[in-house]
């Protein structure tokens, strides 16, 4: 099968979509198929055997390591040439827009999948009016599709209630050959915590933006006598982040990457996420794989990955005192902490990259079946 993947975020950036992608295009490639990936243009020219069509794209001014590239007419030239049997768009903004005009023009059956939950991050940027508006928009993209695939089933339940037609879930996936426990190690736990290893060790690992609400964990770290906080990752909400976290214990790490990252995530007493936005929370299961206990918000796609009490705790975001007391019973009951881990790394293990991969290639298969395409939204 030959696919044509659109996707307004590729390597080098690292975030949950672009892992996610990286690991399908490498599986894909493994069993027999051909990706050509367009995407904005980072200099990366091949990725596990397919090749990757840059499109020269401009920095979005709020957020620059995202690029805004316009589909061209070369990006035609290079399909024709590719002759995809299906193309794929991903969160169809710009670039993908592009995908979903190709698909029309040159007949090819069209897969949409929606990895960020876009509507619900206007509030975070003083915008939220505009979220009717958006769904539309989402719909009008989205309903040209054959097939759109979710990270998690509450999006599949909030697509099909915005009008979004035709939805299934993509299930998970997680590297756990990389991400295991077997990484914690006193060094890595010496780094994040700038020295201070035998303090309580919370984590964060993710993108630096308002709508991860990093600002919450702040009362969550000033509640635990000596409690060391460490935040991995970048982007544009940093600088505000680290005014707010001035004079606590917070070591803002930057990018981690390969079993560094892994390292950190094993190395920790817990990790903590925030964000009510998450269609999935990929970061949860590189977390639970290397086996460190998660506390993370009742909402989006997470409860699809922790369940509360058993593998992880989970805290409703509209208690305002939720978070700090999850994260203190954690900390306080060893016992209950090393089950959380075994149980963590135990659910983290049912879901590989491989088998995600299978799925996603039995839904193209059964889209190329499909006797019409479906009517413009």
């Amino acid at each position: 099968m030959r696919i044509a993947l659109f996707t307004e975020t590729f390597l080098p950036k690292i975030d949950g979509i672009v892992t996610r992608l990286k690991y399908t295009v490498d599986h894909l490639q493994r069993q027999g198929n051909q990706v050509m990936v367009f995407c904005p243009d980072g200099g990366v020219r091949e990725h596990c055997g397919a090749q990757v069509y840059g499109v020269k794209g401009s920095p979005l001014p709020w957020y620059p390591e995202l690029k805004m590239a316009f589909p061209r007419p070369s990006v035609g030239k290079a399909l024709e040439l590719f002759k995809p049997d299906l193309i794929h768009v991903v969160n169809p903004a710009i670039l993908g827009l592009g995908g979903i005009y190709y698909a029309k023009k040159l007949e090819i059956p069209l897969v949409a999948s929606y990895h960020t939950h876009l509507p619900k991050y206007l509030e975070h940027y003083g915008l939220g009016v505009l979220e009717p508006v958006l769904w539309e928009l989402l719909k009008a993209a989205h309903n040209n599709a054959l097939l759109n695939l979710c990270t998690s089933t509450a999006m599949v339940s909030e697509l099909d209630a915005h009008g979004i037609e035709r939805t299934d879930l993509w299930q998970r996936g997680v590297d756990t050959e990389l991400f295991r426990p077997q990484l914690a190690n006193q060094g890595m736990r010496d780094r994040l915590s700038e020295g201070n290893p035998d303090a309580p060790l919370l984590l964060y690992i993710g993108r630096l933006s308002a709508e991860k609400e990093i600002d919450r964990i702040k009362p969550v770290l000033e509640s635990i006598p000596n409690a060391r906080l460490a935040l991995v990752g970048n982007g544009p909400y940093r600088e505000e982040l680290e005014e707010h976290f001035a004079g606590t214990n917070t070591n803002f790490v930057g990018y981690l990457e390969g079993e560094e990252l892994a390292s950190a995530y094993a190395s920790a007493d817990a990790f903590i996420f925030p964000s009510r936005t998450e269609t999935l929370g990929l970061v949860l299961l590189e977390a639970m794989a290397a086996g460190c206990p998660v506390i993370a918000a009742n909402a989006g796609g997470i409860p699809d990955i922790v369940t509360d009490g058993e593998n992880g705790f989970l805290f409703s975001p509209a208690e305002d005192d939720a978070m700090i007391e999850a994260t203190q019973r954690l900390l306080a009951n060893q016992i209950q902490r090393e089950s959380l881990r075994k149980a963590a790394r135990a659910e983290a293990e049912r879901w590989s990259w491989a088998s995600a991969t299978q799925q996603l290639q039995a839904y193209y298969e059964q889209v190329l079946t499909m006797d019409e395409l479906p009517k413009a939204a």
